[in-house]
């Protein structure tokens, strides 16, 4: 076989479908996995289980390996450096991964090429948070820790200094930042090959619930056609100036005097580039396999005018393959898509696509499928 192996590290739902859009293309995956139980890991042919933050178990696992990948930002940057130094490809390499795992990292680099965030800074202790507060106009104000976060865990909304004690009881560094009057929430998803090819998918808007990306309608709807070129070219320019390869979603904050603003990084697959299974001519995750093997990648382009995903979240009812037969006869254009994941309340077990040219009833289809598998309704 001349094929190459991409080695995963990550055994989650985003390795999972990353390794389904290998298939095709005669791509074997070898994925390191926490347990034999995740998510990935179910499907994989084959699987070392192992603890990703020791260097020995990763450098054993890249043995045979064309390319190392990610499904999360959590190995250790100096590991990756090692891996790096052996001879062996990592991509996103340690040096651009080091902005999604560190918000500190990210904020100043992405103030040293002017892009556009929140005002923020480290503080040290709630005293200092009540400080920043009164800088940026008062309380309440954003407070995160500099690693580990993520769906809304490690994010505080903190309205007085007594109120600022938890993010500090983790003995990590915590940044502050101002909280910023926004419209909505957006996304801008883009790939970058090794050789700088890249390609942007259109910018989507993103509707949380409980810090938990809930619903993503592609393209954002009514967003003015300049201010998405805008975001696009600044995730274009982010991925270039950071050396990202792979895919990269930046999260955007469409502000309310009509400025778009950088609040989060991710380079790997994401929740807000979902849609692209069934909405584009070139999936996210078929596109992230094409830049680590330094393929040319696909065309981003929608297939359709709007694609609406829609996370299952679990709720009170286990046993969602019973819903299957009355959301399939009910829309037969449904996508669904599973993760192999126990079903605990509020967990993210899987997600519907739907498509169509009618955006409230591409919406309605979506919202309906993922609440009937909650079981949140049952007619």
């Amino acid at each position: 076989m001349t094929f190459p192996v991409v080695g995963m590290v990550g055994g989650g739902q985003l390795a999972r479908m990353t390794h389904e859009a290998g298939i095709p293309l005669g791509i074997r995956f070898k994925l390191l996995s926490d347990t034999p139980q995740d998510s990935a890991a179910q499907v994989a042919g084959e699987v070392v289980v192992g603890d990703y933050r020791d260097l020995d178990t990763l450098r054993e696992f890249a043995r045979g390996c064309d390319v190392i990948t990610f499904d999360h930002e959590h190995v250790p940057t100096e590991h990756l450096r090692a891996l790096e130094a052996e001879g062996i490809p990592v991509r996103p390499g340690p040096d651009a991964l080091v902005h999604a795992q560190d918000k500190g990292v990210m904020r100043a680099r992405l103030d040293s090429i002017g892009v556009p965030s929140p005002r923020h800074r480290i503080v040290a202790d709630p005293a200092d948070a009540a400080a920043f507060a009164a800088e940026v106009g008062g309380f309440p104000v954003i407070l995160k820790t500099v690693r580990g976060g993520y769906d809304g865990k490690g994010v505080w909304f903190v309205r007085s200094e007594e109120d600022a004690e938890s993010p500090f009881r983790a003995g990590v560094p915590v940044l502050a930042e101002e909280k910023v009057d926004y419209r909505r929430e957006l996304a801008a998803n883009v790939v970058r090959s090794p050789h700088g090819q890249a390609v942007a998918y259109p910018v989507v808007e993103s509707r949380q619930v409980d810090g938990v990306c809930d619903t993503v309608i592609a393209p954002a709807p009514d967003l003015d056609e300049e201010l998405a070129g805008q975001a696009q070219e600044l995730a274009l320019r982010i991925a270039q100036e950071l050396g990202v390869v792979g895919h990269l979603a930046v999260e955007l904050f469409e502000s309310t005097d009509g400025r778009i603003l950088v609040n989060e990084l991710a380079m790997r697959p994401h929740n807000s580039g979902h849609w692209t299974q069934d909405g584009a001519i070139t999936s996210q995750f078929a596109n992230h396999v094409r830049a680590v093997l330094d393929l040319p990648l696909g065309d981003p382009r929608p297939r359709a005018e709007w694609t609406v995903m829609a996370n299952v979240l679990g709720g009170d009812y286990p046993d969602m393959y019973q819903g299957y037969l009355h959301c399939m006869a009910r829309d037969p254009q449904l996508k669904i898509h599973m993760y192999g994941k126990d079903v605990k309340p509020g967990r993210k077990v899987g997600h519907v696509n739907t498509y169509g040219d009618d955006l409230d009833d591409v919406l309605a289809r979506a919202r309906h499928a993922a609440d009937y598998l909650r079981g949140t309704i049952t007619e």
